[in-house]
């Protein structure tokens, strides 16, 4: 596999004070000022801190290795870091959420090759969210021209930014790039006056949904199941070792290894302690499933990650990830809370469809072509699925939530 850091774009603007550079190594770059580019982003997130993104590839989990080589588009002015934008050399397609692998079946019929790649992505994270790190959008076009320049010069088929925010999809819109979109669900806090409690939440829903829950959280609780909430620092290195053995079974059930390490989250949890937030399912006092959801206490933001279980009990996943999460973000005023990708069903527990956009760069100009006419007829069918979808909301007709 080609090494992208051989090739170093030159400067991305006409600003002469203005240099573009490639690092490699994450600890080469001040960690304050990372995370204070970060803080400038609107849709600012815990994925794309320094300290997160350290851990995954101190941790092994996201490295050349794994098909994940890490390399940081860096913008200075006048020695100050003003962009950055952490991306990837990819050699598969594994662990992005957005589906490229008819595009490089296309390449590989037609004898070109499609990988490595260059993606600009939080890996095994399908959180959209900031790619281009950057000051202004003066800042946002040098990163973009750099990202194409790396990977012109590097002979890769193509350069992909997924799950990208609307001040990014601006400037990748008005440099040409391919947009695609893709749906997620979400759960937003009633405004102006959010929601009181859990119970609350429920009169705002339609009856056969509100009844439906009640009945699966019925379930939950006859089947002798209780729960106990760890966050911060009051998750201990029991608790993590307990998630991370029900995290690999639910691999494991899908015949598949799972992409983060232990150490990761041991790593991750020692440096960013504020982020994260346990639920521990228990019946007759022994552990049997854990949740994990990040939490963001500044933007007041929540994403349901990661979840497994030792013992099948109805409507338990549902309990575990969605109404223990939800019954939680009411109670700390939380403003929303991200699902992840894909699952219709999360619309029956009151999460509502979400436009995602990824951008793609493709190096040869008849796959941009033609990609860019299946973009346009899958775009049209996306349009079909969130009229759809719209039609099936779970609200009273009365509630504007």
């Amino acid at each position: 596999m080609k090494n992208a850091s051989q090739r170093r774009p030159a400067a991305a603007s006409a600003d002469e004070g203005v240099t573009v550079e490639v690092e490699d190594d994450l600890t080469a770059i001040d960690a304050a000022e990372w995370d204070a580019l970060v803080e400038r982003q609107p849709s600012a997130n815990p994925f794309v801190r320094h300290a997160y993104l350290l851990a995954l590839d101190r941790s092994r989990s996201a490295i050349e290795d794994t098909g994940w080589a890490p390399h940081y588009l860096l913008v200075r002015r006048a020695g100050r870091l003003v962009g950055a934008c952490p991306v990837y050399l990819k050699g598969h397609s594994y662990g992005e959420y957005v589906f490229d692998w008819a595009w490089a079946d296309a390449y590989r019929r037609h004898g070109l090759t499609y990988y490595p790649k260059l993606l600009g992505a939080v890996p095994f994270t399908p959180v959209p969210g900031p790619r281009l790190l950057a000051a202004d959008d003066a800042v946002r076009r040098a990163l973009v021209l750099a990202l194409e320049q790396l990977a012109a010069g590097n002979e890769l088929s193509s350069a992909h930014l997924l799950f990208v925010d609307a001040a990014d999809q601006a400037v990748l819109r008005e440099r040409g790039w391919l947009m695609r979109r893709t749906v997620q669900f979400h759960w937003h806090n009633r405004s102006p006056e959010p929601y009181a409690d859990f119970a609350e939440f429920l009169a705002h829903l339609q009856r056969d949904k509100r009844k439906k829950i009640q009945q699966e959280r019925r379930r939950v609780a006859d089947a002798g199941i209780e729960f106990e909430q760890r966050q911060g620092s009051a998750i201990t290195p029991a608790d993590w070792d307990f998630f991370y053995r029900c995290y690999t079974l639910t691999y494991r059930a899908h015949h598949s290894a799972p992409y983060l390490t232990r150490d990761f989250f041991a790593r991750a949890a020692a440096a960013l302690p504020e982020n994260w937030l346990m639920f521990i399912a228990r019946r007759d006092g022994e552990a049997i499933a854990a949740s994990l959801v990040v939490i963001d206490p500044v933007r007041k933001t929540a994403f349901g990650r990661y979840w497994g279980t030792l013992a099948p009990v109805n409507c338990l996943h549902f309990e575990a990830c969605y109404y223990r999460p939800l019954a939680w973000c009411i109670a700390n005023g939380f403003e929303r809370f991200e699902g992840g990708a894909q699952g219709e069903h999360k619309m029956a527990r009151g999460l509502l469809p979400v436009e995602t956009w990824s951008a793609h760069w493709l190096a040869h100009p008849q796959f941009a072509d033609a990609i860019g006419n299946y973009l346009a007829r899958e775009g049209a069918g996306i349009d079909d699925y969130l009229d759809e979808l719209n039609e099936r909301r779970p609200f009273r007709a009365e509630t504007s939530s």
